[in-house]
């Protein structure tokens, strides 16, 4: 395996400073490697480049199942760190394993795809490894990627379970955006390489312009809905702190026209997943989620983030932050803080010259951020404008890899059939029992009319489209 060739198949030009000295430490070193960077430095790809050359390179031997193993702590980055590895065409196969889902049909696709690197959340890998459904003796491996949360999420039991089940572990990754006070013993780290890159972080955070935005009542709503319709169609992740307060806004920017998405812990998998895809391949513009969007996943075109709640740490408004200007990219955030005019006291005192912050939360806030210095954002009017629409649209196939369809089946089907072309067909996920496609938003309605009653692969099937908060996983197939 080539690494600049992989590279440049993933379409970029080179890699970052922390990225070439993580890949260097594994290739050349011969222990155990600790990488501690911001969120959104890349640090997926900084361990999946050595590591999977160095795999690739015994591939001819003998040795069978699951090489390395890669603990997460949640779903989705499972299911992206999968998809980097897929982008990156190596040799090497990859499964993503996690709870949600029964452990025996992921059983039965470890066997037919008898994956070389599994990324997989700490509850569901100890299931597997305790039941014998992968075989601890050939996993030489161990990669821990966001450690710091695994920790906070309560994941420190479960860790210390599945670790003793790894006798033959020559090497270790321990990768995190934060430095923790000590590394448990548990994780038996052997000689260390650290390489730390959080000195870039008010480097990378320069990237990100940060402003205020003034609403003038409690209920910053209708300031939202102004904000949004002025950044039009950037794609922009609104952060809030609980789940009823996330309902609460999505169902008001949908009655005003919005089409976005919507993401919280309260959601089932499937929905979340959903949520993630079609904002990802940009059937939204707009994410509405409390902060357990704020890490693992990775989305790199990210334009805005608005804090429409305050974010309740210091960690969780740097991993808010992260989730913009990712890579060498740009971004911006906005503070939307309620304020009211100083008041007279009575006291013989000038009001106040600045607005009085009517947000609870603004004084922790300050430990880090100075209100009064940020730039004030003037929202412009927005009379007469309407919410941008995507420039995406998701469809939704109802056969899958189970019936033996490719990605190269739907394209040739949907340019032959759908009449369309390479550029109006964005991205493809094939599911176990499903599809979906982006495809150009303005063109849906006359692919839809065009496959209506045709068969892909031979097979009859159902073709609608995906609507965000909405899920067709149900729909059975035809």
């Amino acid at each position: 395996m080539n690494i600049e060739k992989t590279i440049s198949n993933l379409g970029l030009r080179e890699l970052s400073s922390m990225q070439r000295q993580t890949a260097d430490a594994i290739l050349r070193g011969k222990g155990d490697v600790v990488v501690l960077s911001p969120t959104g430095s890349g640090k997926t790809l900084a361990y999946l480049l050595p590591l999977a050359k160095m795999l690739s390179e015994t591939l001819d031997d003998d040795r069978q199942g699951v090489r390395a193993l890669v603990i997460v702590p949640g779903r989705e980055l499972a299911l992206q760190s999968a998809e980097v590895l897929q982008a990156m065409k190596s040799p090497l196969r990859g499964m993503a394993l996690y709870g949600g889902r029964p452990t025996m049909d992921e059983h039965r696709e470890l066997r037919r795809q008898q994956p070389h690197i599994v990324f997989a959340t700490p509850g569901r890998i100890a299931d597997h490894l305790g039941k014998g459904n992968i075989d601890a003796e050939t996993i030489e491996w161990l990669v821990i990627d966001e450690f710091d949360k695994c920790l906070e999420m309560g994941f420190q039991d479960e860790m210390m379970s599945l670790l003793e089940l790894l006798p033959r572990v020559r090497r270790r990754i321990l990768l995190s955006a934060t430095e923790q006070e000590a590394i448990p013993g548990f994780v038996n780290m052997g000689r260390t390489t650290q390489i730390d890159h959080r000195q870039n972080d008010e480097k990378d955070r320069a990237r990100v312009i940060i402003y205020k935005v003034y609403s003038p009542e409690r209920d910053k709503l209708p300031t939202l809905r102004q904000l949004l319709l002025h950044l039009g169609s950037e794609k922009t992740v609104v952060f809030l702190n609980y789940r009823d307060s996330v309902e609460r806004t999505a169902a008001y920017l949908r009655e005003a026209g919005f089409t976005l998405s919507m993401y919280h812990g309260g959601l089932e998998q499937a929905e979340r997943e959903d949520a993630l895809y079609c904002f990802a391949n940009s059937s939204t513009n707009i994410l509405v989620a409390t902060d357990l969007a704020s890490r693992g996943i990775d989305i790199p075109d990210i334009d805005n983030i608005v804090h429409y709640h305050l974010p309740e740490t210091h960690q969780n408004y740097i991993h808010r932050i992260g989730r913009t200007a990712r890579w060498d990219r740009q971004g911006r955030a906005f503070f939307l803080l309620a304020v009211a005019p100083a008041d007279d006291n009575g006291d013989g005192q000038q009001p106040a010259a600045r607005p009085y912050y009517l947000d609870s939360g603004v004084a922790k806030c300050s430990e880090y951020i100075d209100f009064d210095e940020l730039p004030l954002y003037e929202l412009p009017p927005t009379d007469g404008l309407r919410p941008s629409h995507p420039r995406m649209a998701t469809l939704y196939i109802g056969k899958g890899k189970r019936d033996k369809l490719s990605k190269g089946d739907i394209v040739g089907f949907l340019c032959k059939k759908g009449g369309l072309t390479g550029s109006d067909i964005g991205r493809i996920s094939v599911e176990e029992r499903f599809t979906y496609v982006a495809v150009a938003r303005q063109k849906l309605r006359e692919v839809l009319r065009r496959v209506q009653g045709e068969k892909i692969k031979g097979l009859k099937t159902l073709f609608v489209e995906k609507h965000p908060l909405t899920s067709n996983r149900l729909t059975p197939n035809l």
